[in-house]
């Protein structure tokens, strides 16, 4: 019989298909909820009703709150097989450590259920929540499914049961909710929390004070909710700020509900101002720290196209406006900020290049502006990006040059050009031409190729990350003016940078790290 077939199979089919052959036990995973028996569903009293044998999963206290859950449905003459973990949060002299333990562990436990199924018994194995959802009985599945007709019932899990007890929308619209075990590394669940509309954060107990120092440094503290027990008896909800470290047991959760509807009023003194790269495309190429960002503000200000790869969120507004008016963005922001919103400049690729950050810390700088808060947020440059899709062409020390005269004199850009090239930099060259400007391309070649080979190997990267993207390598002495335009990236070797095709014929370009002396 197949793997399908088995787990269609009723109780007292026969697994072999064999005529005479033993019929296979079928096999339970039984979610009863969160804890409140009334909360477990009507088909997981059926199967435990209809079972031979009743499993369920224990410290070695004996107490097991899967049996407590579902007392009242219990027979006396159920078989009850009472898997008792050999350690929880304390050390082990197992050779294997915590880990080895428990696999050696639920490889006996498998083997004791199997026994009860080769001899034709239904096991139903109690699961807290859900079966499917950080559970014990996973690792049951994982053993047996493959061998014995297998269903899972599903059950309330303690996320939903959290949500419901706070009374507050758990996820709407288009936000992420992220599902998050407290024993992640602190930076892990930071970045995480940082990135994300909502969340949950599973497994407190002694992670606790980790997780908690988690929210305060992705500035999500003051939204945080506590839960403990839900449903059960004992429940306690509140401020997750203010709970007691030491009073968290295992069975609590952080939530971090829907922000929709939730954004809070704020006084003038509670303005504020962050710059943010989006990178050189779209959500692929943001940081967590940027994601959070953009996902906190009240405002979101910058030029159209960079505001449309930032998702749409209720309660958010957003300024959009051409690229030429860098100023007048960053004086609008800082006004927002000085009114008490929380805002957001949005910019391309990193904003410390060549980009907003200049912009709005020379209009903060002004004493009008002085108490307005204003940070940076780093992104991926777009020569970075071209780099990375090219090889490693900024593998050494390299320049970075714009090749636009709009704001200084074409004599800055060529002494510059000029001494990067004198000096054998790599040199990353950014806009380099545009429908106004298309002669600029021409003119950094051609003084390039009074300190370079012709041979030297040029990365055009466009549209790195869009749909459109074209990174390609040509020689100095056949970059064509034409090719270029305004979403273009150049990155021009040094005499040290090679360029060949592997095996699988995949153009690459590296600048070596070490530099020949003499």
């Amino acid at each position: 019989m197949t793997v399908s077939e088995q787990q269609t199979a009723q109780p007292g089919e026969e697994r072999t298909g064999q005529p005479g052959a033993r019929p296979a036990g079928r096999l339970y995973g039984v979610g009863l909820g969160p804890g409140d028996p009334a909360l477990m569903t009507l088909r997981a009293v059926e199967v435990i009703a209809e079972a031979d044998v009743v499993a369920y999963h224990s410290a070695r206290h004996g107490r097991s709150i899967a049996r407590s859950i579902a007392a009242k449905h219990l027979r006396a003459d159920h078989i009850e097989e009472a898997l008792v973990y050999p350690v929880t949060t304390e050390t082990t002299d197992h050779p294997g450590g915590y880990r080895g333990a428990m696999e050696d562990f639920y490889t006996e436990a498998a083997a004791r259920l199997a026994v009860h199924l080769e001899a034709g018994r239904t096991v139903a194995v109690l699961a807290e929540g859900d079966p499917m959802f950080y559970g014990s009985y996973m690792h049951m599945h994982k053993r047996l499914a493959d061998r014995y007709p297998t269903e899972v019932i599903p059950g309330v899990t303690s996320v939903s049961a959290a949500a419901a007890r706070l009374g507050t929308p758990l996820a709407e619209g288009e936000e992420v909710l992220t599902i998050l075990p407290g024993t992640l590394p602190e930076e892990e669940l930071t970045a995480r929390l940082a990135a994300t509309d909502a969340a949950v954060v599973m497994k407190l107990g002694r992670t606790f004070p980790a997780v908690r120092r988690a929210f305060e440094a992705s500035g999500r503290l003051p939204e945080a909710r506590y839960v403990e027990r839900a449903t059960m008896a004992g429940e306690r909800l509140g401020e997750l700020a203010e709970t007691d470290a030491g009073s968290v047991p295992y069975f609590a959760v952080a939530v971090l509900p829907s922000r929709i509807d939730a954004r809070p009023e704020r006084a003038p003194g509670d303005g504020a101002v962050t710059v943010v790269g989006t990178g050189p495309a779209g959500p692929l190429w943001l940081t967590p720290e940027t994601r959070g960002a953009l996902a906190g503000a009240d405002d979101l200000v910058g030029y159209t196209t960079y505001l449309d790869r930032v998702p749409v969120r209720p309660g958010q507004v957003r300024h959009g406006s051409d690229n030429k008016v860098e100023s007048e963005r960053a004086e609008f922001a800082l006004d927002l900020a000085r009114r008490g919103r929380r805002v957001a400049v949005v910019s391309g690729g990193d904003p410390g290049v060549f980009a907003m950050a200049t912009a709005v810390l020379e209009v903060a700088s002004q004493e009008e502006y002085a108490d307005v808060p204003v940070r940076v947020l780093p992104g991926v440059t777009a020569a970075n990006a071209a780099a990375a899709r090219a090889g490693a062409p900024l593998g050494h020390d390299y320049a970075t040059v714009s090749l636009s005269d709009r704001l200084k004199p074409w004599e800055v850009v060529a002494r510059r050009l000029s001494a990067a090239a004198s000096a054998d930099l790599v040199l990353a060259l950014y806009n380099p031409g545009s429908r106004s400007r298309t002669w600029q391309v021409g003119k950094a070649r051609d003084l390039l190729l009074e300190h370079r080979s012709p041979d030297t190997p040029v990365v055009l990267g466009r549209d790195v990350g869009g749909p459109s993207e074209s990174v390609r390598t040509v020689r100095l002495a056949d970059l064509d003016p034409a090719e270029v335009d305004m979403r273009t990236i150049l990155i021009v070797g040094s005499s040290q940078t090679r360029w060949g095709r592997r095996g699988d014929g995949t153009q690459i370009v590296w600048t070596p790290r070490r530099y020949p002396e003499g």
